[in-house]
This record gives structure tokens, C-alpha cells and sequence, in this order.
């Protein structure tokens, strides 16, 4: 059940097939890239003396050698703890310190970080190996190890959240769920032939990284970026180097790309697959999505606790097919993966029916085992047999899931509850209003007043008036905003997703 069993069955069937691509330039084949994993998990038991279940934490930008660390830990049956590039100093240590890294690899842009990092560190301070240095290339000089056998529910990635709202915790991803998040995509997501190719413009300590396994499942290649990052012109000149092209983008990458005005015939030539997800993709985004990228769009829901995989919605859900559903279809996220169970619940924990709003609840083989040395966090996620995932949403009577929100963003003024993403889908069908995020606000009178944040197209405007005569069009009056902010841009993660938190704050 070692999930790095897929790079050594890749290595055997298909070994002079090129694997991994910096930019453009071929890395390795996978008989080249198998081997080097295996003899960097033979150099990480020799050289540091590392035994099965030790975390390793990568705190990497995104480069070939960041694969090559995955797939080798992996095979030495140790732990991942893939870190977030652009978090700070204090969240770094905090995810080090956690997880009780036996040992960090860092790039040569992250090293001033993270040697910040371990200073907040009080007790043991984990040695750091820097990519490319001597340390580092010893461990390639090791003999090659073999694939370590594990435990189908043995730790293989500790998932940290965003901790957008708090301290990140790490989901225990074990080999069975990483298997499963892998077998539901090449089952539901997109099919995946050699000759195919993942590119890598979003963070590999994420959803990108988690996808590069069903490529190594496919025997395809990975692509990353030589700057290691997204940028737009960077990634259309991809499209045109490649066939087969896949990626996974946050929703406002994807806005950002079709702004860029980079993707034409030449690019649709190379590009097979968006998967997007990791946050709401609004109806007029979606539909302008199809205009510029055409039937190439997929979307999935899911979470660090059930990896990539709760709901998805597959192409042929995008196609507009004369029903007068379409806006429908892509308000929502799709219908459950075949691999998982899913219901909405209310606060008893009863099934509702549909079109009644509650808690999304998911269990299958793709849920984490549990909350890394956090077991309070785990018995509150994990409760007779389902993770509860905080979001909440409807399903209607051909089980597609509608998100409301994170039950954390419902705004209750004067009793009622108002869902944020219904008044912000409002707002969007503006043309000035570029980006929109709805929030609570406390009120001494009714409880929460409803916020809107809103930054705007380049060069536009538009007057508060003409947003309450739409929201008066579209909306009950009770949901209409009392108050916009207007931003040169709203504040995001390094995920791209929105900070409630501090426009919440800001405006207090």
C-alpha cells in the first residue's frame, strides 16, 4: 500500500519516458527519477539516521527536487510535512515544531525564513538540509533503498491548514487516503495517459502536489515552472510547449489568467484540463471561464481533511445542453465523488432533505485517520463516523451540492441568516465589481449588519447607488449590504483565498 509504489511501477513499464520537466527542459525519465528517490531515502536512513513514521517537512518553492523529496520519503516510510512557501516566520515554526520534524529541506530563497523560524523554536531545533548543497547531493551518492512496506493507515502527508482562522492543524493523510484521492481522480476527475502532463503553477504543498500522484499513476509528466510560480505568461508559453496539459488553480488564478488575455488558439492546442476549486467560482466567472477556455473546466470540492476529494463537477456538467440549468449547475459543486459518502445534516445530526440548508458531512476512504497530536480537534471533526467539515450547503433532488458558506460566515441579523455567497454572486453581475467578499459586522440592534468588500476592474467605477437598486433587483431587501468598502484589491492567502478575517477586523 506505499503510495511511492507508483513511481516504481511508472519506472519499470514506462522507464525512457521523460517524468519530470523544469520549465521546458526534460529532468528525468522515471527510471532516472525512480532511482534518485531511492537512493535519497536510502541517504535519509544512512546519512541522518531517520526510521519509519519521522516527519520530514519541505519548505520549498516549487521545483523538481521537491517531487524527487516526496516520492523518497515516502519509499523510507517516513512522514511529509509539506510547508507552505509563503507563510511567516512564527507559522512555519509553529507547523515545524507540531510536527516535531525530524528534519527540514529548504530552498535558497526560504532559507533567511526559515532559519527565523527555528529561533521561535524553544525545545529541539530540527537540522536543515539547503537543496543543493553538499548535504543534500551526499544524500543521492547513498545505494538505493528498498520500498519500505507500511501500513495501508500509516501516516504519509500531514495536510496543515491554512489557519486562516486560527493555528494551523495538520490532517493525518495516511497511504490509504492518498490511494483513494488518486484512484477518484483518474476515475471521475480527468483521465491521465503517458504522454500527458501535470503542470505545476500552484504550490506542490498543496492541492498541486496531491495531483501530481495520479500523474505518476498515469505515467505522464510533471511540469514545473522555472519560476516556480504562477505567472501568466509563463504558463500560456507552457501551453505551448506541452500536450496534454492539466493544472489545478484556485478559482481567482483562473480569474487572473483570463485577464492576462494570454490564452488563445496556440494555448487551447496544449491544454486539456482546469481543475479549479479551494474556493467559490461564481456563476459570470464560470460562464467567462467557458468563453476564453472552453469545455476544458473542471471543478472539485474538497478539503486538507478529505484531500481534493468531496464532490466533483465534471465537463460535461459545464456544457450549456438547453435546459436552462446551466447556472444552476455551476452555482453548485458538483454531486459526491463515487469514493466517499456525503449528506447534509442539521444540528442534530439528521439527514435534511433536499434543498434544506446544513452541515456538509463526508466519510470514505479519502478522510484523514485524525488531527495530528491533537485529539480534541479530531473527536470535534470526526463524530460517528463522518467528518464534519464546517461548510454549509444544500443538495437538490439530482444530488448536486450547493455551498453556502462556512457555517463561521452565516451572518444572523435580526434572526434571520443571511448566506454571504448569494448577496456576493449579486454584486458580480456588475461589470466594475472585479472581486466581492460578503461578512458580518456587529450591530447593537440586530445582532451582525451585512458588510460588502469589493475592489473594481481597472479604470472603473461605480456608485453605491447602482449596487443597492441591483441588489434590489435580485435580492430581499433584509441581504442588502449597509456598507461598501472598496479595496485596490482584496486581501488573500497564499492560497488565493479571500481574508474574511482581517476585512472583518478592519472593519471593526
Amino acid at each position: 500500500m506505499n503510495i511511492a509504489s507508483l513511481l516504481g511501477r511508472a519506472a519499470k513499464l514506462t522507464p525512457g519516458r521523460i517524468a519530470v520537466f523544469d520549465g521546458t527542459a526534460p529532468v528525468w525519465s522515471y527510471a532516472a527519477w525512480g532511482s534518485l528517490a531511492a537512493r535519497l531515502a536510502g541517504g535519509l536512513v544512512e546519512n541522518h539516521g531517520l526510521r519509519p513514521g519521522d516527519r520530514v517537512a519541505l519548505v520549498m518553492r516549487n521545483c523538481p527536487d521537491y517531487l524527487a523529496l516526496l516520492f523518497a520519503c515516502w519509499r523510507a516510510g517516513l512522514v511529509c510535512v509539506p510547508v507552505n512557501a509563503k507563510l511567516h516566520a512564527r507559522e512555519i515554526a509553529h507547523i515545524l515544531d507540531d510536527s516535531a520534524a525530524a528534519l527540514v529541506f529548504v530552498t535558497a530563497d526560504l532559507a533567511g525564513t526559515v532559519s527565523e523560524a527555528l529561533d521561535f523554536i524553544q525545545q529541539r531545533q530540527p537540522p536543515v538540509v539547503a537543496i543543493g548543497s553538499r548535504d543534500h547531493r551526499a544524500l543521492a551518492q547513498s545505494d538505493e533503498a528498498a520500498e519500505r512496506d507500511v501500513a495501508a493507515g500509516d501516516p504519509a502527508w500531514l495536510f496543515y491548514t491554512s489557519g486562516t482562522t486560527g493555528r494551523s492543524k495538520g490532517a493525518v493523510l495516511t497511504h490509504r487516503n492518498l490511494r483513494a484521492m488518486t484512484l477518484g481522480y483518474l476515475a471521475e476527475v480527468d483521465t491521465v495517459s503517458p504522454g500527458d502532463c501535470i503542470l505545476h503553477p500552484a504550490p506542490l504543498s498543496h492541492g498541486s502536489g496531491l495531483y501530481a500522484l495520479p500523474h505518476v499513476a498515469g505515467m505522464a509528466a510533471q511540469v514545473v515552472p522555472e519560476s516556480g510560480r504562477f505567472d501568466p505568461a509563463e504558463l500560456a508559453s507552457l501551453l505551448r510547449s506541452h500536450r496534454g496539459c492539466a493544472f489545478f488553480a484556485a478559482p481567482t488564478i483562473v480569474t487572473r489568467l483570463m485577464s492576462a488575455g494570454v490564452i488563445g488558439d496556440a494555448e487551447h492546442a496544449g491544454l486539456k484540463t482546469i481543475i479549479y476549486g479551494g474556493g467559490p467560482m461564481y456563476v459570470e466567472d464560470s460562464r467567462h471561464a467557458l468563453e476564453v477556455f472552453g469545455q476544458r473546466l473542471v471543478q472539485i470540492y474538497g478539503q486538507g481533511e478529505s484531500p481534493m476529494t468531496i464532490t466533483v463537477l465534471p465537463r460535461s456538467l459545464h456544457e450549456d445542453v438547453g435546459d436552462g440549468m446551466l447556472d444552476h449547475r455551476l452555482g453548485s459543486v458538483g454531486y459526491a465523488q463515487a469514493i466517499v459518502s456525503l449528506r447534509v445534516a442539521g444540528g442534530d445530526g439528521a439527514t435534511l432533505p433536499a434543498g434544506e440548508i446544513g452541515e456538509v458531512l463526508v466519510r470514505g476512504d479519502s478522510v484523514m485517520s485524525g488531527y495530528w497530536n491533537n485529539p480534541e480537534a479530531t473527536a470535534a471533526a470526526l463524530r460517528d463516523g463522518w467528518l464534519h467539515t464546517g461548510d454549509l450547503g444544500s443538495l437538490d433532488e439530482h444530488g448536486l451540492l450547493t455551498l453556502k458558506d462556512r457555517s463561521k460566515d452565516v451572518i444572523i441579523s435580526g434572526g434571520v441568516n443571511i448566506y454571504p455567497r448569494e448577496v456576493e454572486e449579486v454584486l458580480l453581475l456588475h461589470p466594475a465589481v472585479a472581486e466581492v467578499a460578503v461578512f458580518g459586522r456587529r450591530h447593537p440592534d440586530w445582532g451582525e449588519e451585512v458588510v460588502a468588500a469589493l475592489s473594481l476592474h481597472e479604470g472603473a467605477s461605480v456608485a453605491t447607488a447602482e449596487l443597492d437598486a441591483l441588489c434590489g433587483a435580485h435580492i430581499a431587501r433584509f441581504k442588502k449590504p449597509k456598507h461598501y468598502r472598496f479595496f485596490d484589491a482584496l486581501p488573500k492567502n497564499s492560497y488565493g483565498k479571500i481574508l474574511k478575517t482581517e476585512l472583518r477586523r478592519q472593519a471593526d
